[in-house]
Parts: structure tokens; sequence; C-alpha cells
């Protein structure tokens, strides 16, 4: 027998059989270009901020991450899925004066108006949802309209109802403090202040996670963002799941609406415009492409903790804060040109 007939794969080996290397398997995640960036960011403000590396510096950092985390986890699966949400920043305001605005002029409960709030929300998701399925028209459109929308009917409704651009205080009436509990409470471990955002946004990856990679909902968000048609032509109910990933983003909305809410007892009607753009920056630095289909929620955590290093980072270096969107934008070129690096050499290994 000739040595030829020792060759590692023989004609007809099922490709599934094969042995798949650790190497293989770490290029083909999609995170590895954030991980590696956020170790680097780290270690850039590490040396170049010596209050960075404090233990009180860490709980500010991961509350500024969390923050953005919590939007950027089913914002990532809406990118996977091949879609925008450029109303997802309004939408936490909107979430947080409908609550406030409910609550003091309709009940004497704020647990009441949360939930009104939380209804409403999901109908603006839902909107978003069937609006791109029904008109076909792209989503940077439909949702372009709704944040326009949206941004008009919160500054025209707070100063219709309270005569201001902010909402009246609800900190006195019932149920506000078990509600702040759940929305914006805080422990102490070792000297560092921990906010509950950590838990929702802990929460959410992990949900994001397990939808994306043990549920058929995660396999069909692949494939929808991989191509509608041929997902459609193999089964996939496209329409359902683009409008669940919808609702999905509505939820997180309404999360973050309720802690801004009861972390400040008013809410300013103009908040939220532009950290639509720090959403999809989180989930694109984390890893998803922009044209859909590839992506994941862990990697769209990291990219949210990549940003809460650069914007306290940045204050700890004592630097001018104008920098930051410099340093945003400068981010998100070199993430996007690492994940199509590191995409490529995954699927050169194949």
């Amino acid at each position: 027998m000739t040595a030829a007939s020792g060759s590692s794969s023989p004609a007809g080996t099922d490709e599934r059989l094969l042995h798949t290397s650790p190497l293989r398997k770490l290029l083909g995640r999609p995170e590895l270009g954030s991980v590696v960036g956020a170790l680097a960011v780290f270690l850039f403000f590490a040396v170049v901020a010596d209050s960075f590396l404090r233990v009180t510096s860490f709980g500010t950092v991961m509350y500024a991450a969390s923050t953005i985390g919590i939007m950027a986890a089913p914002v990532a699966l809406l990118m996977i899925g091949g879609e925008f949400d450029l109303s997802a920043g309004v939408m936490v305001t909107s979430s947080a004066l409908v609550s406030s605005m409910f609550s003091y002029q309709m009940t004497a409960n704020v647990w009441v108006g949360v939930f009104v709030s939380l209804l409403v929300t999901l109908a603006i998701g839902a909107f978003n949802g069937f609006m791109l399925t029904r008109t076909k028209l792209p989503s940077f459109i439909i949702t372009l309209g709704t944040f326009l929308m949206l941004t008009g009917l919160n500054l025209g409704f707070t100063k219709l109802i309270s005569k201001s651009v902010s909402t009246k205080t609800i900190g006195n009436m019932e149920g506000f403090p078990s509600a702040r509990k759940l929305f914006a409470s805080y422990w102490t471990v070792g000297g560092v202040e921990l906010k509950v955002t950590l838990l929702w946004w802990a929460g959410l990856v992990a949900v994001a996670t397990w939808i994306l990679l043990r549920t058929r909902f995660g396999n069909w968000i692949f494939a929808v963002g991989g191509g509608a048609d041929a997902a459609r032509a193999v089964g996939v109910p496209v329409i359902r799941t683009k409008i669940g990933l919808y609702l999905g983003v509505a939820f997180a909305a309404w999360v973050s609406g309720q802690h801004l809410l009861f972390s400040y007892d008013v809410v300013q009607s103009g908040e939220g415009v532009g950290n639509e753009l720090i959403y999809i920056i989180a989930a694109v630095i984390g890893g998803c492409l922009i044209t859909g289909g590839y992506g994941s929620a862990i990697g769209s955590a990291v990219g949210a903790f990549i940003f809460g290093m650069t914007s306290k980072g940045i204050v700890y270096a004592e630097w001018n804060p104008d920098w930051f969107k410099f340093f945003l934008g400068a981010m998100l070129l070199l993430a996007t040109l690492l994940n199509a690096w590191v995409r490529k050499r995954a699927e050169a290994t194949k």
C-alpha cells in the first residue's frame, strides 16, 4: 500500500465527522475581535490613566457598560437578523415618559404606569416590525420615521401635559420605592458600588445567547439575516421572526426607560437622541456584520464593555471629553476591519 493511501480524509467521509481544531473554533467566534480590542483598550487606559485601575473605578465603568449593554444585546440579535432600529434611543425615553406621565396624571400607584409603559413600548416595537414586513421598505427608512415621530411626540406631549420639557416628580407616589429597587437599586461589594443594571444586562445577554445557540428561533434569526427569500423558501416564518426581534428591542427599551425614570425621578423629553448609534456601534464592535447573518450576543456585551472603558477612561485620563466621539469612531473602524480579518481567517481554515 502506498503512502497516498494514508491520507487524512478518505473520499466520501462526512465533513461533520472531521475533527475541528481548537484554533479553528476560536477563529470562528464572532466576538474574538472584540475581545482582543477590549484587552487593548484596557491596557491602554491602564497605562495612561492611573485612577483607571482603582477598585472604585470598576463600578463606574461597569455601570456605563451595562446601560449600553442592555440595549446592545437585542440590537445585536436584530442586526444578525439583517435589520436596524434607529428609534431605539428615543424609544427608551418614550418608555420613561409614558410611565411617569401616566402615573402622575391617571393613578396614585407608579406600577400602573410601569405596566402601561410596557404595553405602549411593545406596541411601538410591533409597529416597526409590522411596517417593515408589510411595506417591504428598508428598516433604515421605517425606523428613521419612527425615530422622528417619537422625538416629536416626546417633546410635544411632555410640554402639553407637564407644561415644561421634563416630567413632574413621582418620588412620593405609592410603589416608587419598590419600583426603584427593581430598576435602579445598587449595592456595595468590597467598596465597589454595583447597580442593578448589571443583573439586567447579564440576564438579557444570557437569554439572547440561549436563543441564538439553543432554540429554533435562533436558527431562524441567522437564516433571515443570511437571506430572507432563501429562508422563506425553506419554511422559516420570516415575518414572525422579524416582528419578534423588534419586540425584543422594545422590551429592552422599556427596561432602560424604567431605569432612567427611577434613577432620577424625572425625565427630560429630549434625552436618548443619538444613543441608537451607540447601541449599533457596540453590536458591530462585538462582531455583528452590517449585512446580517453573523454575530453574537456575547460580542455585544464585550462591545458595550469597550464603550464603558473608553467613556470613563477618557475622564480618568483627564482628557477633554470632546475627544470621546473621535475614539468611538476610531474603535468602530478598527473593530470592523479586525472582525473582517478574523472572519476571513476563519473561512480560510475551513
